[in-house]
């Protein structure tokens, strides 16, 4: 416990089949030699990346290439930093439409699935009224120790918290320090404002705020098993295998999908990635981290907003980096090098030679010249089913990461793809163990 001193301180101061049989075939030999143990990672900071769609020529990859690293130019010339904030829920538990699995995750069959999300979900509107004192926030946080911190982002110190009703929450603390303090209040109101409308499975659950001189707090579902990105690295020890990679994936389509459709306005969460990312003890996915959000046109058939640039470097989408237009489209280019990130399990760029440098780029040409498999995450076991699925995945974060975003699909055709690859995957995984 803080001593009188510190408790008076702080009141005073208060984020196609031929070829894959073909490639997974070619592959069989080195599979073993692939895999590796799961170690304590250390987790770099390094950050970048992006590619377009389809088959292409050799003059189109060199257009392109030139084009990816022009945007990770300009994303380095802009500063930006890989700021994150909390979370929200996705598809509602509806009984009528739920499926379990065996391993209790939710389940929704393809026709299901709209028929879902096109529901409503029932809550009610967070008004100003669901605030916290100062009293209860360092109480639940025991006077904001270190004990109790359990990450930073770039803007916040986040602390595992517990209310007096014994209900474990997440505490997220804005930073005293920042230059740019309208910056974070921005960012602060922002994402109660955005919180405050949202309800979903696959979103972090919002409890209340305290907003007090300038100590500005947001209290929020706690989610106890990290973020994707720790487990991409095996920070837990634990290997996140290829069937968990395609539920999460699953699970943050299904929240992006409901954050553009079927909220009461359009959201846009402009900073889709890894670390944004929670996950529950039983892996489902939680999306969290509102502060860049922004609500998207739904007034007079616009199209799009302009507004000033923000998001993370490497995940950020470089046609909105050079117009400052914004539209759906972003958080797709963003899932798309999110697809790409699990598969591989490496970050968006790393400090490694040549084209290796830039993930996507380089996962998305080896998978267009039949190599997909070469690309892998070395903790993972290749076999036919993976093999096949890797490659489906591919193709869909190709289209994502298109150019522009006329040519990227919906984030609800991403999530109905998705489910199409895993249900292949599954069937295939299944027919090989009955012929052993």
């Amino acid at each position: 416990m803080a001593t009188t001193e510190e408790e008076h301180k702080i009141k005073l101061q208060m984020s196609s089949k031929k070829r894959l049989l073909s490639s997974s075939q070619k592959s069989s030999g080195t599979a073993t030699s692939r895999r590796s143990s799961c170690s304590t990672a250390n987790v770099s900071t390094v950050y970048g990346e992006e590619v377009s769609r389809g088959a292409m020529s050799a003059q189109q990859r060199r257009s392109r290439r030139g084009f990816l690293y022009g945007t990770l130019f300009c994303c380095v010339a802009g500063g930006f930093d890989d700021t994150s904030f909390p979370p929200s829920p996705l598809l509602p538990e509806d009984p009528e439409y739920s499926v379990k699995s065996a391993d209790g995750r939710l389940q929704l069959e393809p026709e299901r699935l709209s028929k879902s999300l096109a529901k409503k979900p029932s809550f009610q509107m967070i008004s100003s009224n669901i605030k916290f004192s100062l009293d209860e926030i360092l109480k639940a946080t025991d006077y904001f120790s270190k004990k109790s911190l359990i990450g930073e982002g770039g803007c916040s110190l986040v602390y595992r918290g517990e209310l007096t009703n014994g209900k474990v929450v997440a505490i997220k603390r804005s930073k005293k320090d920042m230059e740019d303090v309208h910056f974070v209040t921005e960012s602060f109101r922002n994402e109660i404002q955005t919180l405050q409308q949202i309800e979903h499975l696959n979103l972090v659950g919002f409890y209340g705020y305290l907003e007090y001189d300038d100590e500005k707090v947001i209290v929020v579902e706690y989610v106890p098993n990290g973020n994707l990105r720790q487990h991409l690295d095996c920070v837990f020890g634990k290997i996140l295998d290829f069937a968990a990679r395609l539920d999460i994936a699953i699970d943050v389509a299904h929240a992006i999908t409901y954050l553009h459709t079927y909220c009461d306005k359009p959201i846009i969460h402009r900073d889709i990635k890894s670390s944004n990312i929670l996950l529950t003890n039983t892996l489902h996915a939680k999306v969290t981290d509102f502060g860049f959000s922004r609500l998207g046109p739904n007034e007079n058939g616009a199209t799009h907003v302009q507004t000033r640039v923000k998001g993370t470097m490497g995940y950020l989408d470089p046609e909105y980096f050079k117009t400052a237009i914004l539209t759906d489209k972003s958080d797709v280019f963003s899932f798309g090098v999110l697809l790409v990130e699990m598969m591989t399990g490496r970050r968006p760029m790393e400090r490694r030679k040549g084209r290796e440098r830039v993930t996507a780029q380089w996962a998305i040409e080896e998978f267009e010249e039949g190599r997909a498999v070469k690309t892998l995450d070395p903790n993972l076991e290749s076999n036919v089913a993976v093999n096949l699925a890797l490659e489906q995945v591919y193709e869909l974060a190709s289209q994502c990461l298109g150019e522009t975003r006329q040519t990227r699909p919906k984030m609800k055709t991403c999530g109905e793809t998705l489910w199409s690859i895993r249900k292949g995957y599954r069937d295939l995984l299944n027919s090989e163990k009955v012929q052993l």
